[in-house]
């Protein structure tokens, strides 16, 4: 699974109409509205490579009220989270 993570300047006065409207892209599994210099964080998920483009320079970026995106590619993810479920052993405490 390849992992995207697509920063969104958008119309300001647009971004919830947006971030609904991005969330019904194939690929994107979460959008996030965030404060600093993006409006919207958008989570990626696909198989291929090839699909990221689809995604993200397809069908993302041609959204109405998108203005700019930059993409950042994951390579691993860190999380505390999964690392816990992944060693549990299901016993309680």
């Amino acid at each position: 699974m390849l992992t995207a993570i697509v920063m969104l300047d958008v119309d300001a006065a647009r971004i919830p109409e947006v971030a609904a409207a991005i969330t019904e892209v194939p690929g994107v599994s979460e959008v996030y509205s965030v404060t600093g210099e993006v409006d919207l964080i958008a989570m990626v998920r696909v198989r291929k490579h090839d699909e990221l483009a689809d995604v993200i320079a397809d069908r993302l970026s041609k959204v109405d009220g998108v203005l700019h995106t930059q993409t950042y590619i994951a390579f691993r993810a860190y999380s505390k989270h999964d690392l816990e479920e992944a060693f549990a052993l299901g016993i309680e405490d």
